[in-house]
This record gives C-alpha cells, sequence and structure tokens, in this order.
C-alpha cells in the first residue's frame, strides 16, 4: 500500500468520523456511546479487511469512547452504590 492510499485513507476516517460522531466528551448515555463503539467497530473491521490498514486515529477515538463509557459506568456506580 502506497503512502498516498495510507494518507487517503486516515483523511476519510476523520471526515467521517467528524460527520457522523459526537465528541467523546459530549456523549452523555451509555446507549449514545454504544452506538458510535459500534459504529467505530464495524468501520475498523471494513477497513482491515478491504486494506488491511487501520489508521491509529480509529484505535484513539474508539479508546477515547471506551474511557468515556468506563467514566459514565463508574459515576452511575458511586451515585447508586456509595451513599
Amino acid at each position: 500500500m502506497t503512502t498516498a492510499t495510507k494518507k487517503q485513507i486516515e483523511s476519510d476516517v476523520k471526515s467521517f468520523a467528524s460527520r457522523n460522531f459526537v465528541r467523546p466528551g459530549e456523549c452523555r448515555n451509555l446507549e449514545q456511546i454504544r452506538f458510535y463503539v459500534k459504529e467505530l467497530c464495524l468501520l475498523i473491521e471494513d477497513l482491515e479487511e478491504k486494506f488491511d490498514y487501520v489508521p491509529a486515529d480509529a484505535y484513539t477515538l474508539l479508546a477515547q469512547y471506551n474511557m468515556r463509557q468506563n467514566d459514565i459506568i463508574n459515576t452511575d456506580f458511586r451515585d447508586s452504590y456509595c451513599r
């Protein structure tokens, strides 16, 4: 795979994410985050199958959504059980 192709894939992923996803910090509930994680996982799988390449930004975004999900779960747990 050429460098130009990799840069185009990276650009396409960034563009897709900015058009279709909300920033992880702006997510307010678990269902919303789980939806974005699922969609991002599907995108990553698709890129792996088609190009055998996934930009690091896709994995970084996935990690950010997972971190936000863990924060919400922790907050919900603390609010429910640690009174």
